[in-house]
């Protein structure tokens, strides 16, 4: 007779082996303890009043400035009074695109006309400046040789500039892009070729022990090092050119927020002149700002941070 041989089941944990919580015995699984549940930190309330100060503060100062334009012109006079600046710039802001005329458009035609040369004046400028920053700052000869030419040539004036470009290309309109082209050029090159030289020396050693191109050097190596101190200067230049396009388009004429200014002093409209300075000024707010998020954005300590 054979005796019956029973075997017991092998607990998994004895053996090694894991065993999937599906797998397991309902009143096991129960009993097994829950996993452990991170803890998730509170949540930090939000900073309203800081909020309300960013919002606060300028408004404060714009009412601070209002009130004392009109308690200086409260009396009457050639000076327009804030209402009546905003009335008149309620009108102005209503059809801005209006054309009657080569010399009569509307604000938004001449904002459109001046952002229009800056952008091909302040392109040019970067297309040449930027890589005239790295070759100066690369090289030793080309730094002693631009040095003293920069220095002689960032103090002139951006206005004895415009009778050259009248000069060389006979019409207006290129002799305001070249303005705004030499003019912007300078922070682009100065602060491009200060980043190179500030690069650490490690950096080109190790480039040339592993014997890089010169290519790779500019685009591995220099340029993302490079990145900030070139953005701080083209948010000088873009600065720089928004405020020569003004200067330049009061004697060239033709259709500009600049030469809208001028023509208005001539028909002594006050009022249209106050109206374009404030235009002005936001539109060179919005350029800067817009650059100046740009380079936070490409900062190394606010990557790090």
């Amino acid at each position: 007779m054979v005796a019956a041989v029973f075997h017991t089941p092998l607990d998994p944990s004895a053996t090694g082996a894991t065993v999937d919580a599906k797998s397991k015995p309902a009143a096991v699984a129960a009993n097994d303890p829950a996993p452990p549940v991170a803890a998730v930190p509170p949540k930090a309330p939000y900073d309203w009043r800081g909020l309300l100060l960013k919002i606060a503060s300028p408004l404060i100062g714009i009412a601070v400035l209002v009130a004392i334009w009109g308690a200086f012109t409260k009396e009457g006079g050639s000076f327009p009074t804030p209402g009546a600046t905003f009335v008149e710039a309620v009108k102005v802001f209503s059809d801005p695109f209006y054309r009657n005329g080569p010399n009569d458009q509307g604000i938004g035609w001449n904002i459109l006309f001046s952002l229009y040369r800056v952008a091909i004046g302040f392109g040019l400028a970067a297309a040449v400046g930027i890589p005239l920053g790295f070759v100066i700052g690369r090289f030793a000869f080309f730094r002693d040789m631009a040095s003293p030419l920069i220095s002689l040539l960032k103090p002139v004036s951006p206005l004895a500039w415009l009778p050259i470009g009248l000069l060389v290309f006979k019409a207006a309109n290129p002799a305001a892009i070249w303005t705004i082209f030499i003019c912007s050029i300078w922070p682009m090159i100065i602060n491009t070729a200060v980043g190179v030289q500030r690069v650490p020396v490690d950096y080109l050693n190790v480039a040339r022990v592993l014997n890089l191109s010169e290519w790779k050097v500019i685009t591995r190596i220099l340029l993302p090092a490079v990145l900030p101190y070139m953005l701080t200067g083209v948010r000088l230049s873009i600065g720089t050119a928004w405020l020569v396009i003004v200067a330049a388009e009061m004697l060239t004429g033709g259709v500009g927020i600049g030469f809208w200014v001028w023509d208005e002093w001539n028909n002594l409209n006050v009022k249209h002149i106050l109206i374009a300075i404030l235009v002005i000024g936001v539109v060179g707010l919005a350029l800067e700002a817009a650059l100046i998020a740009i380079a936070r954005r490409f900062s190394y300590d606010d990557a790090a941070a």
